[in-house]
């Protein structure tokens, strides 16, 4: 099963307009700070666009940035635009047993699932830059 690294490069994305919060990005360049193609860039660009997260501009001179301040912005913003459906699904199996078991696992998962997106609503991505700029410093 291929994992999904969306909110991962939304996240690193999302940093690097932070650190530049007045200027505007292009998807290029974004993408080659990333080491990424421009058109994995793009792509979370615009749904993290139709989230409200950033502000894009067209033309020569165009680009994107934040459409508020890092502070404002947490992970689970940004992993409810980019991948907020369940984490986790139980299988149809079939038999008794398998549905009792369905039923117990799919508590156990609600639980861890809203233990991670309580984790997410406390990070900013202001916290992220921060971190990220001390360990650059040393």
């Amino acid at each position: 099963m291929a994992a999904n690294t969306r909110f991962a490069t939304g996240v690193h994305a999302m940093v690097l307009l932070a650190a530049e919060p007045d200027g505007l990005q292009t998807s290029e360049d974004v993408a080659g700070k990333l080491s990424i193609n421009p058109v994995v860039i793009r792509r979370v660009f615009s749904l993290l666009h139709q989230a409200g997260l950033l502000e894009s501009q067209k033309g020569p001179h165009g680009g994107s940035k934040l459409a508020r301040s890092a502070k404002a912005i947490t992970l689970a913003d940004i992993y409810k635009a980019l991948d907020g459906g369940e984490l986790f699904h139980t299988a149809a199996l079939a038999g008794t047993q398998a549905a009792k078991l369905g039923l117990v696992l799919k508590k156990v998962f609600e639980s861890a699932e809203g233990a991670l997106r309580e984790e997410l609503e406390k990070t900013t991505l202001n916290d992220l830059a921060k971190k990220v700029g001390k360990k650059g410093k040393k």
